[in-house]
């Protein structure tokens, strides 16, 4: 049993107790909150979302709210993609930048009025960020963050058994987009979200004091789906392509780099914070670019705590910002973030404790 004590540094979140009773084994923090990372048993977790339901406590993806009459402009002087035709009830991806264009989180933002937005945050205190940026420009708007804490079901069955708790209408809503609603008279707002590439939803419990009562509600019914504990932490988000801020980013990455250069709309208004050290970014060119990495061996060894180099010809090229064993894939895959120059197809050096170990680089995603 963990023993918790809630500080303003370390906080559960209301489906804490819920994830200790699903028989947590090992956590993290992240923002400041204790995030499950395992149940005891990766395999099943891990094939859990590929062929089934899995249900993660996914509360440490606090919500930055924006509100009042400069909500809206807020949120796109904080956002290099364009915010103009996002409607109520639709989400988007948006990668968030400082001055001099380097990625500092990438959130879900979500429109839920005119003058209401949420920013569905990844690790890192753009609270602090947004009422400063607020402060600076003089706008009419609070920031705060507000009692939401999102929980998710990821897998090919999840939309079966959101539909069973809450309709068949869950089955219609678009990517990103959501509606609020209630279950059982608990207020959420429900989105087809969340972090893998297996499809599921997210669901944005508004009232903390009943995340064990709402974990309980779909723990129930999926069962004749076989649902079980997750997190965000397996294999698949690296198989899938997906993107860790913070973690496969250093403290110079542009989105450009990453693969998020779709996500910039570089003909956004001057004001947009970071847009236009991006245009000269994309005009001078991007000097990295971001390539999978299919290690040899046949042993899985994950990465440890620190990024390791990539050699070619000797000559330090990168660095290798995770890996990780696929079980499907049958070899250890990472993410190399490298000279530019450098292609796919290439084999390049790694710089592992073990010694160095050879890799092909290889576009992604994985699968």
């Amino acid at each position: 049993m963990f023993a918790v004590f809630p500080t303003a540094r370390l906080r559960p979140s209301p489906f804490y107790a819920s994830a200790v009773a699903e028989g947590m084994t090992a956590a993290s923090i992240y923002n400041r909150m204790i995030m499950p990372t395992s149940y005891g048993d990766p395999q099943a977790e891990y094939w859990r979302l590929i062929n089934g339901v899995s249900q993660w406590d996914v509360g440490v993806e606090r919500q930055v709210q924006l509100k009042g009459p400069d909500a809206g402009v807020l949120a796109q002087i904080l956002s290099p993609r364009d915010l103009s035709g996002c409607k109520v009830g639709q989400g988007k991806y948006v990668p968030l930048c400082n001055h001099r264009g380097t990625i500092i989180n990438d959130p879900i933002l979500l429109k839920l009025a005119d003058d209401l937005y949420w920013l569905s945050i990844a690790d890192s205190d753009i609270w602090f960020w947004a009422s400063s940026i607020a402060a600076e420009r003089g706008l009419n708007v609070e920031v705060s963050e507000p009692d939401v804490s999102p929980m998710a079901l990821q897998g090919p069955k999840a939309e079966d058994v959101v539909a069973h708790v809450m309709g068949d209408w869950v089955r219609g809503l678009k990517y990103f987009w959501f509606r609020e609603t209630e279950i059982a008279g608990i207020p959420v707002a429900v989105q087809r979200s969340g972090w893998s590439k297996q499809g599921g939803f997210e669901i944005y419990l508004k009232d903390g004091t009943r995340g064990t009562q709402l974990w309980n509600i779909f723990k129930e019914a999926g069962q004749p789906w076989g649902i079980g504990p997750g997190a965000p932490a397996t294999a698949e988000r690296t198989e899938s392509g997906l993107v860790s801020v913070g973690g496969d980013t250093d403290e110079a990455t542009n989105p450009f780099e990453v693969r998020l250069g779709k996500y910039v709309d570089l003909d956004v208004a001057d004001d947009v914070v970071g847009i236009q050290a991006l245009r000269r970014i994309k005009a001078e060119g991007v000097k990295r670019h971001q390539l999978g990495l299919v290690l040899e061996g046949e042993t899985p060894a994950p990465l440890g705590f620190r990024r390791e180099d990539i050699l070619r010809d000797g000559k330090r090229i990168g660095m290798m910002t995770n890996c990780v064993w696929s079980p499907r894939m049958k070899a250890n895959i990472g993410y190399a973030l490298i000279d530019a120059s450098v292609l796919a197809g290439e084999t390049v050096q790694v710089l592992r404790d073990q010694g160095q170990v050879a890799a092909k680089l290889v576009e992604l995603p994985f699968l």
